[in-house]
Formats: C-alpha cells, structure tokens, sequence
C-alpha cells in the first residue's frame, strides 16, 4: 500500500483589517487600533492581582464589577521598550473570541488612549512583506492617517496565542 505525504498545514492566515471605526492607542510612540465594535469599555489601571507561572506579559487578573479579567501588557508582548505607568496608562477592555465558543472579556494595557477614527478602504493597506524572521500574526494592516501610520492588531489572535511563549518568553528556565 503506498502511502501519501503529509504535508503541514500552513498557519491560518491573520485577519485583513477592513474599513470601519477603529479605538486608537499608544504603546509607546507609536500608534495601533483596533475595531472599535470589540471594544467594551476604557477604564483607569485598577490594582492587578497577580497570577503564578504566567508568561512574562500577562500582569494577572482584575476584578471588573464581580468579572475576573485577564490583563495583558501589550508593550511587553510586543518585546517593546519598557515604560512605565502614569496617568494615561488605561485598560482596553474587548470581547475577544473564547477557545468554548463564544466571546469573553480580555484587557490590554496600553499607554494612553488618541481617539476613535474612521479608516477607509483607500486608507488601507495590508501587512508589508517582512520576511519570514518577523511576527506578524497580531497584524491585521497599516492604516495611512495624515500624521503616520497606525497599525491595526487582532486582540482575538493575541488572546487565542496566550497557550504559546511569546518571542520574550522563550528563555529557559532556570533550575531552583
């Protein structure tokens, strides 16, 4: 009997970004979005409780109104500078698909919040052609605004790779 290859399947590619309403933020001096329709709410940095062996962006969890959150500190899964948190530092908290189904909370630190803008397809563009040694699969587009570009991200991505280290977080670990 012969047998066929297997051949790997390829990663899902990530989501195009699409014209709409977009919350734009900033981590650092650059700006990203996001759809704003996944946005819940934008609240103040709340105190964080920590949670044992999370990867290094992961801050914990946060008490919402009863709802325990996960928060993710995007400038630290996006191997950005470190910065530190002052009166603008918020919380965007989004509905992000569930590995169950469905949708639930998920909030990402971010160092201050710009505005809600409206991107059109012209405004567009797809994620440039890095090469293969650059992540991009949080990276929906490049929106073109009069000031630079903003690049949009997938917060659903992000929350469905939270099983795998980040690019920071796959240093061994040390022996006790």
């Amino acid at each position: 009997m012969r047998e066929t290859p297997v051949r790997p399947t390829p990663a899902p590619a990530p989501a195009a970004a699409r014209p709409g309403k977009y919350l734009v933020f900033r981590l650092g001096a650059v700006s990203y979005a996001v759809p704003v329709l996944a946005v819940r709410e934008i609240i103040r940095l709340c105190p964080v409780t920590p949670v044992a062996n999370m990867p290094a962006h992961v801050r914990g969890v946060i008490n919402l109104r009863g709802r325990v959150i996960p928060l993710v500190d995007l400038r630290v899964r996006f191997q950005l500078p470190a910065g530190t948190d002052d009166d603008r530092t918020c919380v965007v908290v989004a509905q992000v698909a569930s590995s169950g189904g469905g949708t639930r909370p998920y909030g990402v630190v971010v160092d201050g919040v710009e505005e809600v803008a409206s991107f059109g397809g012209g405004d567009l563009d797809p994620v440039p052609d890095f090469g293969g040694a650059i992540d991009v699969r949080f990276l929906t587009g490049m929106a073109k605004t009069p000031a630079g570009v903003v690049t949009l991200i997938d917060l659903d991505a992000i929350a469905a790779a939270e099983h795998e280290p980040g690019p920071a977080d796959d240093s061994p670990e040390e022996d006790s």
